[in-house]
């Protein structure tokens, strides 16, 4: 096991007690929730690794920003902080925040779907399928074919495949087509990370044939991470500007941002161009699903601990450590003969 254990760039200075159940009382608990690890109670896991998904302990600096949550219900201050760190860390001219990911897509997906129409992605994850699904339209994946083979180590197992892509363009139509979604990093395959210049190929072929692109960012700064350490001209590059190139190839994105902003509570919808017409579209079913448009469905302080998370989600230091604490997991797997999705994703 060459890989060692990647120690922690924080302090820790609260500490939750947790209850140590016996082999007896786990396999009781497991029987009662009919082995439906879904079913179980949170006090009896002992170890969660169910998901990372607003699991997150959060900074010292998102705590206080709690307690400077502005509750108004229309133009809170903490709705303008969200919305210049958006715009700053991505670029995009209008930011919409929800109370998670999915929200967003049931936001705008049928602004961009209907009956007959087609979605394409690397990888749907389930509830962006189910939404393209309630759209009434249908999606494909098109992920590379590494991505099928757990235990192939090769870089970017999330890509694209760009000429699969294309294939199904042609065989459906681009007029049927309704959107094209790039899932950073692609949780449907374990993670695996897409590399710059998959993003910018998909982007160049979905713009020629006229289809907007989606990017599903929950783990945009581990995908830049990954961009940073495996695709040599960007090892120089800082997070924050690899996050804005990433996010340069979009015109819309979304996100729950229960994962790399290191909240346990919310999401964005980004729109490229502040002028579109989708904007007010979106506002308008905001306001139906979520909860007024300054708010979309989160508390002043959820959304003053999000604008900080940004921030603090991009930190190189903090990523190495989320990487490498999983590549030291991945080693010990490896020295125990275990199959996972490798190499580690995000």
């Amino acid at each position: 096991m060459a890989i060692k254990y990647v120690p922690e760039p924080f302090r820790i200075k609260v500490v939750e007690p947790l209850r140590m159940l016996t082999q007896e009382e786990r396999e009781e608990s497991i029987a009662k929730a009919n082995y439906n690890l879904f079913n179980l109670k949170g006090e009896d896991c002992y170890i969660d690794l169910l998901t990372d998904s607003g699991t997150n302990a959060m900074s010292q600096e998102q705590w206080a920003g709690v307690m400077r949550g502005d509750e108004a219900y229309a133009g809170a201050s903490s709705y303008f902080k969200l919305m210049e760190a958006g715009k700053d860390i991505f670029g995009f001219g209008f930011i919409q925040p929800v109370h998670q990911g999915r929200a967003a897509e049931k936001v705008v997906f049928p602004l961009l779907l209907s009956e007959g129409k087609f979605a394409i992605s690397n990888m749907f994850f389930d509830t962006t399928r189910a939404h393209v699904i309630l759209s009434g339209a249908r999606p494909i994946d098109c992920v590379v074919e590494e991505a099928k083979d757990p235990s192939k180590r090769a870089p970017f197992k999330g890509n694209m495949d760009v000429a699969k892509m294309e294939e199904v363009i042609k065989e459906k139509g681009p007029e049927n087509i309704g959107l094209v979604v790039m899932t950073i990093t692609n949780n449907s395959a374990g993670g695996q990370p897409v590399s710059m210049k998959n993003l910018r190929e998909v982007s160049a072929l979905a713009k020629k044939y006229g289809i907007p692109m989606c990017i599903d960012a929950a783990r945009y700064a581990e995908n830049a991470h990954f961009i940073k350490r495996d695709e040599p001209e960007y090892k120089d590059v800082s997070i924050k500007d690899i996050v804005r190139e990433m996010f340069s190839y979009g015109e819309i994105f979304t996100m729950s941002a229960k994962k790399d902003t290191i909240v346990n509570m919310g999401g964005l919808l980004g729109v490229k161009d502040a002028e579109s017409p989708l904007v007010l579209k979106i506002k308008a079913n905001c306001i139906s699903y979520e909860g007024f448009f300054t708010y979309g469905g989160l508390s002043g302080r959820d959304m003053e601990a999000l604008a900080i998370g940004l921030y603090e989600g991009i930190d190189e230091n903090y990523l190495r450590y989320r990487i490498g604490q999983m590549e030291y997991l991945a080693a010990r797997l490896d020295d125990a003969g275990i199959a996972y999705q490798s190499p580690v994703g995000g």
